[in-house]
């Protein structure tokens, strides 16, 4: 079995690589020069050609850098490494050092979570992600015809493609806009607002603008600077926003799971009109107070929606013959239609709807002196009755919907929060402003929407970390056939928050309540498998030493024995778990920073496109941060407060067994 590296021979491969690198770059360059930007098969032979020359420099980048940087880690620095290291066990296990190493990173443990709760960081449910899209709802009081709506939106979508011609410059004499790639309006059925829920109502009082912005690596501007689309939507806001007589509303999209609004107030109580008017009084008192950061506050049930009762006389329609459901029936007809036949074309068939014509669809005094025509039962004689000698009727208003929820009629106030703004913060400001509000009897309030879905993820995260980690006890026990060694590991995955916290602290990042806690839950495995590496080679050296010293398999080993053994067993098994931690670090990286490259451009065209950000990297970058932050620290635990531990334990052990022998 061979026990060492193959010796590579560096003068043949470094031919081949330079030969491979001056080939492939010369005929790529060469038809580049040749061609300007080639297509098709020079494309293809472009390509290929480039591919062998970075294989050249590969072969080279391997042979006088890569690998002489290895012989020197590995020779040179890594030692010297070892030999710090040992020195720094053997001290942190010197004397009372080894109670004050641990103490200390308990300590700290506490002096994290005191900062931060003293210097919270923003706390969100789902990462905020950059805007794609920018939804812009309308809406006008209820009643108005739809023409008034549609007239409106063409003023406000002219509006915003003037406002977004700032972010444009010319590319070949053509104007380009960098930011915004379309702007959609839609007028009436399907405008609302989501969050509202569902609704087959007609809305032919709202209307919606969706503005669709380009892909994060086109979003740079003529000096090539990428501009961010929260500044685009900003605008929007500050210069669209206040438009009399209609509410209008800037979303981005979200990303994620389903969520209800950042603020969602939820009323319930059995009397609609006085749910709604306390609903309206928490309104004015929120919109009175100094909270900032919130958009406009809504309810999703209005009060002023035109309606017109039809009244029947029901004893004066039972004397002339009339149900109430001929006279629904006829109107019904008149208003909406009625398939009366069909018209067959060969193949196709065609409906034939009868209803009045719009000049008296739309007259009330025509839909009530329509004549409903019938047959008396009684004398067999065809009549016919005006709808108005038996019904009468009346203009009124009612709420544009009865929503409930468990059977409970509610009522929500709901709203959206401005760029950069917490909506946790703002949250707990509006609870803090309505703790002492007096709540009429009969009714209640209380928060819903984004933040209980919040409080529901966290509670089961945190349930998934505990089960996780109860899971790897019992794992461990099975392996060690003891309890105090998976103790002592679990106790390292607490102390391993200490990295992840201070992170967070020192970097003033978002705690993202799916994503880092996901990337604690993660760091577990990774902290667990380095604690047990070390543990488990200790224990080997203490049963090895223990038959040098010729005491059987339940003897201690003495005192001054342990700090040797630990040192030795930390100092073999530094290799492992640094490179473990290296690894792990380095590859996490480009997914925390939202590295991209392009290497098709990078091998056709010599053109990586290397850029930051992204969409990715709102979601992916969160818990890449949190396990880089984690095992940092966790590599210091498993290196030093891991052998430290070992030793408090097991000189506890040990004197009590040679108390033992010596009485």
């Amino acid at each position: 079995m061979k026990t060492e590296e193959d010796t590579v021979n560096r003068p043949k491969w470094t031919r081949i690589g330079a030969i491979l690198a001056v080939l492939g770059l010369g005929t790529h360059t060469a038809i580049y020069l040749g061609l300007g930007t080639p297509v098709g098969l020079p494309l293809f032979v472009a390509t290929i050609a480039n591919l062998f020359g970075y294989a050249g420099i590969l072969i080279l980048t391997y042979l006088w850098i890569f690998e002489p940087g290895t012989q020197y880690f590995q020779k040179s620095a890594l030692p010297r490494l070892e030999q710090f290291y040992s020195r720094v066990v053997a001290f942190s296990l010197r004397g009372k050092n080894a109670r004050k190493f641990f103490l200390g990173t308990v300590g700290l443990l506490f002096v994290s979570i005191f900062l931060l709760a003293a210097f919270p960081p923003k706390v969100l449910f789902f990462p905020n992600n950059e805007p794609n899209l920018a939804n812009i709802y309308l809406e006008l009081p209820v009643g108005t015809d739809i023409e008034a709506t549609n007239a409106l939106t063409l003023e406000l979508e002219k509006e915003i493609t003037e406002l977004v011609t700032t972010f444009t410059y010319e590319v070949d004499g053509q104007p380009y806009n960098y930011m915004v790639e379309s702007i959609i309006a839609q007028v009436g059925k399907g405008t609302s607002d989501p969050r509202e829920g569902p609704s087959n109502v007609p809305t032919p009082h709202k209307a919606k603008i969706v503005v669709a912005f380009r892909e994060t690596k086109y979003r740079l501007d003529q000096d090539g600077q990428p501009v961010s689309s929260s500044d685009v939507l900003n605008l929007l806001r500050d210069n669209i926003s206040n438009i009399p007589g209609a509410v209008v509303a800037i979303e981005k999209d979200q990303n994620g799971p389903p969520q209800g609004a950042p603020i969602n107030i939820e009323l319930t109580g059995s009397n609609y009109e006085e749910v709604l008017a306390f609903a309206q009084e928490v309104k004015r008192e929120i919109e009175n107070s100094p909270i900032k950061g919130y958009d406009e506050l809504k309810l999703d049930v209005e009060s002023g929606k035109p309606e017109l009762p039809i009244t029947v006389d029901r004893a004066k329609a039972r004397s002339l013959g009339v149900s109430t459901g001929q006279i629904g029936d006829a109107l019904r007809t008149a208003l909406f239609g009625k398939e009366i036949s069909r018209f067959k074309d060969d193949e196709d068939e065609y409906p034939i709807n009868l209803r009045f014509d719009d000049a008296y669809r739309y007259n009330l005094e025509s839909l009530m002196n329509q004549k409903i025509t019938f047959r008396d039962q009684g004398s067999g004689r065809i009549k016919q009755v005006p709808i108005s000698a038996v019904a009468s009727a009346s203009k009124s208003s009612t709420f544009s919907a009865v929503k409930r929820k468990e059977l409970d009629r509610v009522i929500t106030l709901y709203s959206g929060v401005q760029e950069g703004a917490n909506p946790t913060q703002i949250v707990g400001e509006i609870k803090e402003l309505l703790a002492n509000y007096e709540v009429p009897r009969g009714m209640t309030l209380s928060f819903t929407g984004q933040q209980e879905e919040q409080a529901k993820e966290f509670s089961f995260l945190s349930k998934a970390l505990l089960g996780a980690v109860f899971m790897i006890f019992l794992i461990i026990v099975g392996q060690f056939n003891s309890a105090r060694i998976p103790f002592l590991i679990l106790i390292t995955v607490i102390l391993s928050l200490i990295g992840v916290l201070l992170g967070l602290l020192f970097f003033r990042m978002d705690f993202i309540i799916v994503m880092t806690m996901i990337g604690i839950i993660s760091l577990a495995g990774v902290v667990v498998n380095n604690a047990i590496v070390l543990a488990d080679y200790a224990g080997q050296l203490f049963d090895r030493r223990k038959a040098e010293l010729g005491l059987d398999e339940e003897a201690r080993l003495p005192v001054q024995e342990l700090a040797n053994m630990l040192a030795e067993a930390g100092r073999t098994r530094l290799r492992p778990v640094l490179l473990t931690a290296i690894t792990t670090v380095l590859g996490l990286i480009p997914l925390a920073t939202g590295m991209n490259i392009d290497f098709f451009t990078l091998i056709s065209e010599n053109n990586p496109q290397i850029y930051f950000g992204g969409d990715n990297v709102a979601f992916w970058g969160p818990i890449s941060w949190t396990v880089i932050f984690g095992l940092t620290f966790a590599t210091f635990l498993t290196l030093v407060i891991m052998p430290v531990m070992l030793y408090l334990t097991e000189v506890a052990r040990s004197r009590r067994y040679w108390e033992k022998q010596g009485a």
